[in-house]
């Protein structure tokens, strides 16, 4: 496995979205939208951090970062989602480096912090934890975590942008 992680380019698109079309297909608790959410947070301007990993020239995994909105008016934080990785690689590792990229992406970005909505098993080995001052309305709290890279917590309600509501 000569496994690396890049930046998206232009010509990735077409193969980042059936990439997070099969990483999504028997998944639990998904909307099986992710793929629509990259392209219209693309489409928006608002994908600050897209990477792939790539092993021999396939790309195997992508995560998706981009600027949420927090009702205290406080910037800096970031969502993080989708993260795909192909059915076949999954437990190989790509998901944890791509974490891994994707918050140094984001600390070099100069962010506050971070935001997910998923497996607290899987992400609080980078760090994330539920936290009460922050909250995502219509979702089950212990699965909506944060990571702070200031040590400050907001108090806020957080929104993410328009294009997570993408269906197509």
């Amino acid at each position: 496995m000569s496994l690396a992680l890049r930046p998206e380019t232009p010509t990735d698109s077409g193969e980042i979205q059936r990439l997070i079309t099969a990483a999504f297909q028997d998944a639990p608790h998904t909307s099986h939208t992710e793929q629509f959410i990259v392209n219209a947070l693309r489409r928006a301007g608002v994908l600050s951090v897209s990477l792939v990993a790539e092993d021999d020239g396939v790309l195997v995994g992508h995560v998706a970062l981009s600027p949420v909105s927090l009702s205290s008016g406080e910037a800096g934080w970031y969502g993080l989602g989708p993260i795909a990785v192909l059915p076949e690689r999954q437990g190989q590792g790509i998901g944890a480096r791509l974490m891994t990229a994707a918050l140094a992406a984001l600390r070099d970005l100069g962010a506050s912090g971070c935001v997910l909505l998923g497996d607290p098993a899987f992400y609080q080995r980078f760090g994330f934890s539920p936290r009460p001052e922050l909250v995502l309305p219509d979702v089950p709290a212990e699965y909506f975590q944060a990571l702070s890279f200031t040590g400050h917590w907001p108090v806020a309600r957080v929104a993410y942008h328009d294009a997570f509501n993408a269906t197509a």
